[in-house]
């Protein structure tokens, strides 16, 4: 009887629920989850390279497998049978454990996503994720953190200048847009009343009462309506976080040779590659888990369908929101340049932060006025107010006044021979411990006066 309530219904998880699965339960759901990983990893590398093909108006893969959606799995299996080039100058330990910390915080990140509501799974009640504890977003925010470890060690034990330079600029980048990205979600945070992936979930099941001017409108239930501005602004720090066009900046060719992996070939190439799409798909479901009502199908569905949020029907609504989400990466990489690395920051630090603070206390205002005071009209009012106030203080601003841009004939006219900007040539990675170490235990001890060699420690 129960699995016949829970096949027309939908069951929203509770913390509880994850406390009552049993051992193999988990286990399955692990290996389902790394599984899944792996191939929506292969998958998007070909929907990829289909996608700009399609806009480049080319073929793209269509040798390898069914009109060519083979050629990621034969890529995937050639990356780890490829001869590896160590660098001399690499710290080897560090140089090794960089691509496992990038690979393994990606695969992390994804257990906190909720997929579907409780199911019955080999006559288990359990639900479609793997866990859930009360702070899950912030595990989510952890693991993006620790991602940039590896990418700076990355960049640092390959020691050569421009895997350094990358690892640099990858760090500053992830976390300048970290903070944006915490940020905007602050406001969800705020709305839904709990930092659990599946309680935000239920919290956007059915939209607000809202009454403005005298009628009662049922606000939509995605937080992507409802906080816009806060969507807007994580999907800008997300493209930022995933160092994908166009915020590619520690990959860029033209400047760095290849980023921070420069000096990495082989299976370490390989678990690059996957962490970088395997980070596409973490931000694109967690966006879809906090602005996009997770699992749940969108309201035409469910308006003629009852049993959409019911059984196993969530995966193709959650897994439909991150697709298209994807393409809205991919759309960008084909369409748009690469910015410069002083506009990318500024844009980071001086727009997307200030906005969201306001945005932050605009919510605040809504929440503490909503105790009943005030009404709902007189509140839209001052904020209406409000917002025009600081769109004109913004517009009349005055700027600072730009430099005069002069043409290139000009610039290298002003600038004596030999002092165009180019990174410098001559810059040594300082040898980390470890290999000093090892030369000077490689290197024989000095001869004293007599001939004998000087055992003594300096």
């Amino acid at each position: 009887m129960t699995d016949l309530v829970l096949a027309a219904t939908a069951v929203d998880p509770t913390l509880e629920t994850f406390e009552n699965d049993v051992w193999w339960i988990v286990l399955i759901k692990l290996v389902g989850v790394f599984a899944l990983l792996l191939l929506l990893t292969l998958f998007t590398i070909n929907y990829e390279r289909k996608v700009v093909a399609r806009m480049a108006v080319r073929p793209g893969p269509n040798q390898v497998g069914p009109k060519g959606w083979l050629q990621s799995l034969t890529d995937g299996l050639k990356l780890p049978f490829k001869e590896e080039i160590i660098p001399k100058t690499a710290d080897k330990v560090v140089y090794f454990i960089a691509p496992v910390i990038s690979a393994t915080v990606a695969f992390t990140a994804f257990s906190v996503i909720p997929f579907g509501g409780v199911v019955n799974m080999f006559g288990q009640q359990t639900a479609l994720q793997l866990t859930d504890v009360p702070v899950s977003v912030l595990v989510l925010l952890a693991c993006s953190s620790m991602a940039v470890y590896g990418v700076v060690l990355a960049g640092w034990a390959s020691g050569s200048t421009y895997p350094l330079l990358g690892g640099l600029r990858s760090s500053a980048q992830m976390i300048s847009y970290e903070v944006a990205m915490g940020l905007s979600i602050v406001a969800v945070f705020m709305t839904a009343g709990s930092m659990s992936t599946s309680q935000i979930v239920a919290a956007q099941a059915s939209g607000n009462p809202v009454e403005l001017l005298g009628w009662e409108v049922t606000a939509p239930g995605w937080y992507a309506v409802q906080l816009l501005p806060s969507f807007v602004i994580y999907l800008i720090a997300a493209v930022g976080e995933t160092n994908r066009a166009p915020f590619d900046l520690p990959e860029a060719e033209s400047e760095l040779v290849g980023g921070f992996h420069t000096e990495y070939s082989s299976f370490k190439f390989a678990l690059f590659f996957l962490a970088e799409y395997i980070n596409m798909i973490t931000v694109s479901a967690f966006a879809t888990t906090l602005f996009l009502g997770g699992w749940r199908a969108p309201a035409p569905i469910t308006t003629f369908w009852e049993g959409a949020n019911s059984g196993y029907w969530p995966l193709l609504w959650f897994f439909g929101k991150v697709l298209i989400l994807l393409f809205g990466f991919i759309w960008l990489r084909a369409t748009l340049p690469r910015m410069r690395y002083d506009q990318f920051m500024r844009f980071g630090w001086k727009v997307l932060i200030p906005v969201n603070l306001v945005w932050i206390l605009f919510l605040a205002f809504f929440k503490v006025t909503r105790s009943g005071q005030i009404s709902d009209t007189t509140r839209w009012v001052i904020t209406g107010v409000i917002a025009v106030l600081i769109l004109a203080v913004a517009w009349g601003w005055p700027s600072t006044k730009k430099p005069k841009q002069l043409s290139i004939e000009e610039e290298l006219h002003r600038r004596p021979p030999g002092s165009f900007p180019v990174p410098p040539m001559d810059l040594q990675v300082p040898p980390s411990p470890r290999a000093r170490r090892a030369v000077a235990e490689r290197e024989p001890a000095p001869a004293t006066a007599g001939g004998e060699p000087d055992t003594k420690e300096v």
